[in-house]
């Protein structure tokens, strides 16, 4: 009994910190459309934003989990930033038959949100 109850109070945390992760994602996708609205930055400026969006989403989840985690803060965080990853991979491809472009920017956005989450894992 004792077991179900730690593991479904680990889901509450899990659910609480991606919740997070999405409404810090729209915030700062927000910024960024207003941003591209009213400044027409480059695409490299747009790139970057949506990189920090990522690092910064995931840290924040990382953060969360990280906060509650009593042991390996940063395995909670970099399974965070997975899960992140995971849902963007998910809606992404069926939404969209051109996911990240190719395998390349794919591997590179799993590395930086297992990074990010880590990092704010280890720094909660």
């Amino acid at each position: 009994m004792n077991r179900t109850a730690k593991g479904s109070q680990r889901a509450i945390i899990i659910v609480k910190a991606l919740l997070a992760s999405y409404v810090i994602s729209a915030i700062m996708l927000l910024i960024i459309a207003f941003f591209m609205y009213k400044f027409d930055p480059s695409s490299a400026v747009v790139s970057v934003g949506i990189i920090l969006t990522y690092i910064v989403s995931a840290f924040v989840g990382g953060f969360i989990i990280g906060k509650n985690a009593v042991q390996k803060r940063f395995v909670w965080g970099i399974v965070i930033g997975l899960i992140y990853f995971l849902i963007i991979l998910i809606v992404s491809s069926i939404l969209s038959k051109d996911v990240f472009g190719d395998i390349g920017s794919t591997l590179s956005v799993l590395l930086t949100c297992g990074l990010g989450g880590m990092l704010g894992g280890m720094l909660s």
